[in-house]
């Protein structure tokens, strides 16, 4: 997940909701304006929709060969 930067500024972070175990809830995203304390932080690393699309669109791509390996270890397992 990538924080996404809105056209009006607005960062979107993701967050994990977890429970007190460790154990995964859920994944969201967290709205966070300008002015925020923790904007800076988070603006450095952000992207906008149209790069995170670019970066998801490029990984689909190039995932080919991974997603060939993984479906044969797959089989593999299943016929064990």
């Amino acid at each position: 997940m990538y924080v996404i930067r809105l056209a009006d500024g607005t960062l979107r972070v993701p967050q994990s909701l977890t429970s007190a175990d460790g154990r995964l809830i859920g994944n969201a995203y967290v709205d966070v304006q300008p002015g925020d304390p923790d904007y800076d932080q988070w603006l450095t690393e952000s992207l906008t929709e149209e790069e995170a699309a670019l970066r998801r669109r490029r990984w689909e791509e190039g995932n080919d060969e991974l997603e060939r390996e993984f479906l044969a270890y797959k089989a593999e397992q299943g016929d064990a």
